[in-house]
């Protein structure tokens, strides 16, 4: 009876857990600590979406079990949106689901599609959900590399050749999480032959769709020719409408996986409340000034962050899409690793960042920062942290 569960023994370690449990125990004690550690975003949504939260709430028949796959509408607001952005007609009813978030609806997916003993294409540094859906349905992970270059597409081709049994998924994501990397339409165009190719399915996660900068519209796998043969896709509310809290998200594309993850899903959930549907019809059929603020919001956090962290002596490569920054460690405290740092990060400059490794063996060396709070707020982290790189013998440029 002492033995570990299967599927909990197969988890490893969740490394970003031990920074969470520090900066919480920090802020217990009363310290004013500067979370830069989760992608939580610090905005409101559209107030026309919380009225319309409201309103349905009001509403004596709102309250009972929803639809698993979502109300009519709202699969025709995603499906509409898709026409809007990308130029992509979806049927609402075969090739639209939505979920409660693109994690749900990733490891739904995982669960309605992977075998015991399936080999799954992840990249290495990734989302953890990326890998652990996968993990936890039974699969077993090979990590392909998380920047779209030539060694990418090598590491496919090695994947295919000397993997038994050979994979028949891969995971991409673009924006990164964490590494804000970003692709162009020429990437998927590739991927999807590739994929038709070697017989693989192909899962999109698109959750940063809004969040690009420098005028670099962010594409959709679903915009290549033939895509919906082979990818599906998952999107979230999360962020393009600062929605993180209310769990909205959709997966889109090909019908027979979509399927198989409604048919999963109905066995699980009863959906999202269906206020709460209706209200994220209310944010994707209504003005979408929201979204440019947003990201005209982000943008300027960036270049903050960048520019006060340079000052401080902390380089950071300004991020071209994403709520975050993957950022080097100081060179001269590189061999700390990047868990340590992120632990004296929070205990000496009160700020706090996940550590590189928490998102696989390939991120080690880097941190990445969230872009969660406001601008002087950030100012003031970049101080904080200038202090203690000071008394650690690294020097600052000229304030």
């Amino acid at each position: 009876m002492e033995d570990e569960f299967y599927r909990i023994k197969r988890l490893p370690p969740y490394v970003i857990a031990e920074v969470n449990a520090m900066r919480h125990a920090a802020r217990q004690a009363g310290r004013d600590i500067i979370d830069l550690g989760m992608g939580n975003p610090d905005l409101p949504p559209p107030q026309h979406v919380i009225d319309k939260l409201c309103e349905v709430a009001q509403k004596p028949g709102a309250h009972g079990y929803s639809q698993s796959k979502g109300i009519p509408g709202l699969r025709r607001a995603q499906s509409n949106y898709y026409a809007r952005r990308f130029g992509v007609d979806l049927d609402p009813e075969s090739e639209v689901v939505v979920t409660m978030g693109s994690k749900e609806g990733l490891a739904s997916l995982a669960t309605a599609i992977t075998a015991p003993g399936d080999v799954v294409l992840a990249p290495n540094p990734s989302y953890p959900i990326h890998t652990f859906g996968f993990i936890i349905a039974g699969a077993t992970i090979r990590s392909v590399p998380t920047t779209p270059d030539e060694e990418y597409w090598r590491s496919l081709e090695r994947a295919m050749a000397f993997t038994v049994p050979r994979p028949s998924i891969i995971v991409v994501n673009y924006p990164s999480n964490p590494t804000a990397e970003t692709v162009d339409l020429a990437f998927y165009e590739r991927l999807v032959a590739w994929a038709k190719e070697n017989k693989v399915w192909v899962l999109s996660d698109l959750a940063y769709s809004e969040l690009y900068y420098d005028g670099n519209p962010t594409p959709s796998i679903l915009q290549v020719p033939g895509a919906k043969d082979v990818a599906v896709e998952f999107t979230s509310m999360s962020k393009t409408y600062s929605m993180a809290g209310w769990r909205m998200g959709f997966a889109v594309g090909n019908q027979r996986l979509i399927a198989a993850m409604t048919r999963v899903k109905s066995y699980l959930d009863y959906g999202a409340f269906t206020p709460i549907q209706a209200a994220a019809c209310a944010a994707l059929n209504g003005p979408q000034d929201i979204v440019e603020r947003n990201r005209e919001l982000y943008r300027k956090r960036r270049d903050v962050m960048v520019e006060a962290f340079g000052r401080a002596g902390w380089e950071i490569p300004p991020p071209k899409a994403s709520m975050f920054a993957w950022a080097p460690l100081p060179p001269a405290l590189k061999d700390m690793g990047s868990l340590e740092f992120s632990k004296q990060l929070l205990t000496h400059a009160e700020v706090a960042v996940a550590p590189g490794v928490g998102y696989g063996e390939d991120g080690e060396g880097f941190v990445r920062i969230a872009m969660v709070e406001n601008e002087q707020r950030l100012r003031q982290a970049a101080r904080n942290v200038k202090r203690y790189l000071a008394s650690m013998g690294v020097n600052s440029s000229a304030a």
